[in-house]
C-alpha cells in the first residue's frame, strides 16, 4: 500500500470520526491548565501562555507528567505529540489511561527512545483487572520526533482502537462472555509522563541513557477528550445516547477501510505481538489470541 493509498484511507477514517463528532459532547477545552494537573515534577513541565501546547521534560533529576483532572467510563481520546529528536536512547514518552487501583484496568503507548538515526519504537499494552502482559511493539511509517501527530485510544463496551493519525494499529476486543478480562467497569484518567526506562526500553537494557544529550523533550497539543466523565454511576456511560456515540453500532468493530490499514500494520510494522509469542507462554497463549480482532 503506498502512501497516497494510505492519505486516501485515512481520509475516510476521519470524515466518518467528524460526522459523529458533530453529534458529541466533547468535554476537553483544549486548555492544559484547565483540563489536566501537573503530577510529577512541576518545574520540568512547560506550558505556553494560552494553555495550548505543553512540554514534558526529562533530566538527569527528574522526570515529569500530567493527568487529567477527570475520570472516564468510555470515549475517545486524541493527543498530538512529538517525540525526542537525536540520541533518545532509555526514555519513554507514555499516553495512556489508567483506574490507578491496585487491580487496575489501563490502555498504553509507550514511546520506546532509540539512539540517534534509528526509529522508535511504540509498544502498548493492555491491563485488565491488575494483569497485563499484553505488549504489542511497532515501528512507525514516519519520524515521529520532526512533527506531531495524533496518537488516539477508542474505548467502548466492544473494543478498544489505538489509532496513529487514525489509523489502527491495535484493537483489544470485549470477549468477557468467553472469559478474557476487558476494562469495562473502572473509570480511568488520561495521564502523559517522560520518563528514565534505561533498565529495558532500548535493545532490552542495552543502550543507556547518554545524560549528555540532556534534557529530553517531549511536545503535546490539540488534544481532544470526547468522553463520559465519571460520575459515580456506570449506567450513564453504559447508555445510548447523541452524546455517548461510541456505543453506536458502527463502532463495535472496524470498518472496512479500517481494516484494512489495521492489516497493512501489521504486514509492514509489526515487530512484536505477545500473541505470536508461544516461547514466552509455554505454546499456551491467550485466550483472546485465538479470537477475533474485529
Amino acid at each position: 500500500m503506498n502512501n497516497s493509498l494510505i492519505i486516501t484511507y485515512s481520509f475516510v477514517v476521519v470524515a466518518a470520526f467528524c460526522v459523529v463528532w458533530t453529534q458529541a459532547s466533547v468535554v476537553s477545552t483544549g486548555d492544559f491548565n484547565r483540563d489536566f494537573f501537573v503530577t510529577w515534577s512541576p518545574s520540568h513541565v512547560q506550558t505556553s501562555a494560552d494553555g495550548t501546547n505543553r512540554s514534558l521534560i526529562l533530566d538527569k533529576d527528574s522526570g515529569s507528567g500530567f493527568a487529567s483532572n477527570d475520570m472516564f467510563l468510555f470515549g475517545q481520546f486524541d493527543m498530538q505529540i512529538k517525540l525526542v529528536p537525536g540520541n533518545s536512547a532509555g526514555t519513554v514518552v507514555a499516553f495512556y489511561l489508567t483506574s490507578n487501583q491496585p487491580n487496575r484496568d489501563e490502555v498504553d503507548f509507550e514511546f520506546l527512545g532509540n539512539v540517534a538515526g534509528q526509529p522508535y519504537i511504540l509498544q502498548t499494552n493492555v491491563y485488565a483487572n491488575g494483569f497485563d502482559g499484553r505488549e504489542q511493539r511497532i515501528r512507525l511509517w514516519f519520524d515521529p520526533t520532526k512533527d506531531f501527530h495524533t496518537y488516539s485510544v477508542l474505548w467502548n463496551l466492544h473494543q478498544i482502537v489505538f489509532m496513529v493519525d487514525w489509523v489502527p494499529i491495535r484493537t483489544y476486543r470485549n470477549h468477557a462472555d468467553k472469559g478474557v478480562p476487558y476494562p469495562r467497569w473502572q473509570p480511568m484518567g488520561l495521564q502523559m509522563s517522560i520518563w528514565n526506562g534505561e533498565s529495558w526500553a532500548t535493545s532490552g537494557g542495552k543502550v543507556k541513557i547518554d545524560w549528555a544529550q540532556a534534557p529530553f523533550v517531549a511536545s503535546f497539543r490539540n488534544h481532544k477528550i470526547d468522553a463520559c466523565i465519571w460520575k459515580g454511576n456506570p449506567r450513564f456511560c453504559r447508555a445510548q445516547s447523541p452524546t455517548n456515540w461510541w456505543n453506536k453500532d458502527s463502532f463495535t468493530s472496524l470498518n472496512w477501510a479500517q481494516r484494512r490499514l489495521f492489516r497493512w500494520v501489521r504486514k509492514y510494522y509489526l515487530i512484536y505481538d505477545y500473541c505470536q509469542d508461544n516461547h514466552r507462554f509455554n505454546n499456551t497463549l491467550p485466550k483472546e489470541c485465538l479470537l477475533t480482532k474485529y
